[in-house]
């Protein structure tokens, strides 16, 4: 099986449109698994079903936002000796990397188990949904190794310039458990029991479907227990790369963890309502998402080939379009805010929680978007240390605390509480475009200098 792109050669637009169009498709589909559950939900059962769903969600999110992040320092290694032709490097980064990820996935599933009810009652959980809550998180935990196949497989393809054939896998995922959501909850009556089944089940298809496709069609890797060897060189760059894209990661998550358990206080339908923006969150930065990780690939892979000026085109290339196709969502949310929450339900009282915090939060879909992409053009630099910092800082020491500065004044002022994130995401935008400018001075002041030596 060849590689399916030079991401080193040819047209920068062309080649950043090819390579993240499907990225874009993959996410969007990967995005519809909690989308369908709380249409599914929102659909047969109660409003605190639909609670319990959307709190769940945002726990199960911060599993898959860790996993997705060690499994982005995958792609970055993956493309990064790409580029450079290195196959044996390749192997053996992927070995490692699979290694890893299952012995990873084992022990998460095993602090899940133990520690759902707890995380819940932090999250102040309203008490009628609370049971509900820990039975989607719990069936969803014992998924956490079919998470971690899949996701890491689809990395390692990416940073082998392969975005294709994980957007064939997911979509595989997707329509099986748009399948089984149906049957399970629409026509066998199981509640969020049986939409928490059928993501975990399509997961597992998924993952065993992907394994068996690329060893018939002779991968670089092959997947035999026998090639599942760790080498030690490989997982300490992996940690180095990965472990800081996924505390960014995680610590994101966990800052609107806490929003959701502000917005609980406030009772179900204002929880439905929040629930339902996180999942518009998704689908909005869905393109500032996926050309950051498109751009971590591309970015590796000419850093790795000697052509940096080529990923800085690529970078400008990415937010230009990251942008507008946010801006899209965006002006939903400004004119019309009452039919993206009557998609997921038609509860009045939800409709009326959500608009003043949809038309609020909505700017964020904008503000993040410059966010996403340099992050992803430094994390393919591998300057993941910055990143994460600059994560952590804007999560732990701005959102969290401003979230608890606006509702311990305004409590029930869902409109003030949805303008955080956009500030925030708007004043990290600022420092890390003046770091990325900062480090394209430094580049070429270098480059002058070893010119004139």
């Amino acid at each position: 099986m060849k590689q399916e792109n030079n991401l080193t050669e040819g047209n920068v637009f062309r080649v950043l449109l090819e390579f993240s169009i499907p990225f874009v498709i993959a996410n969007v589909i990967q995005a519809l698994y909690g989308a369908v559950d709380l249409l599914v939900i929102g659909k047969y059962c109660t409003p605190e079903s639909v609670a319990a769903v959307s709190t769940g969600t945002q726990v199960t999110q911060i599993i898959t936002s860790m996993i997705t992040g060690l499994t982005l320092g995958g792609t970055i290694m993956v493309g990064k000796y790409t580029g450079m032709n290195a196959k044996e490097e390749v192997k053996k980064t992927i070995g490692t990397t699979l290694s890893i990820f299952g012995a990873a996935a084992v022990v998460l599933t095993v602090l899940m188990l133990f520690f759902t009810p707890a995380i819940l009652r932090l999250l102040k959980t309203p008490e009628e949904s609370f049971e509900l809550a820990k039975l989607y998180v719990i069936i969803c935990s014992c998924g956490i190794l079919f998470i971690c196949g899949y996701n890491a497989i689809s990395a390692i393809l990416r940073g082998y310039g392969d975005s294709k054939r994980p957007m064939m896998f997911i979509a595989l995922a997707c329509v099986l458990n748009i399948v089984g959501d149906v049957v399970l909850t629409g026509i066998l009556g199981m509640g969020v029991a049986g939409v928490a089944i059928a993501t975990i089940g399509s997961q597992a298809v998924s993952m065993i479907c992907a394994i068996w496709y690329l060893n018939r069609n002779q991968f670089i890797f092959t997947f035999r227990f026998a090639n599942l060897k760790i080498d030690q060189d490989k997982a300490l760059e992996l940690a180095k790369v990965g472990i800081p894209i996924s505390l960014q990661e995680c610590m994101v998550r966990l800052s609107f963890l806490y929003l959701t358990s502000v917005t609980n206080r406030l009772g179900v339908y204002a929880a439905a309502a929040v629930g339902v923006a996180s999942k518009y969150d998704v689908f909005a930065m869905l393109p500032a998402t996926s050309i950051a990780g498109a751009l971590a690939a591309i970015t590796a892979q000419n850093y790795g080939a000697g052509k940096p000026e080529r990923a800085k085109r690529s970078l400008a290339a990415g937010l230009a379009f990251a942008v507008a196709a946010s801006a899209v969502f965006w002006l939903w949310a400004q004119v019309s805010p009452q039919t993206m929450i009557g998609i997921f339900s038609d509860n009045q009282d939800i409709i009326a929680a959500g608009i003043p915090f949809f038309t609020s939060c909505s700017y964020d879909y904008l503000a993040v978007s410059f966010v996403f992409c340099l992050n992803g053009y430094l994390n393919g630099r591998s300057k993941t240390i910055f990143t994460m910092i600059s994560c952590c800082f804007g999560a732990l020491a701005l959102r969290m605390p401003l979230i608890w500065l606006v509702y311990s004044r305004w409590p029930d002022n869902l409109f003030r509480i949805g303008t955080i994130a956009p500030l925030v995401s708007g004043f990290m935008a600022c420092y890390t475009l003046i770091y990325v400018i900062y480090g394209f001075w430094k580049e070429r002041n270098a480059g002058r200098v070893s010119k004139t030596g």
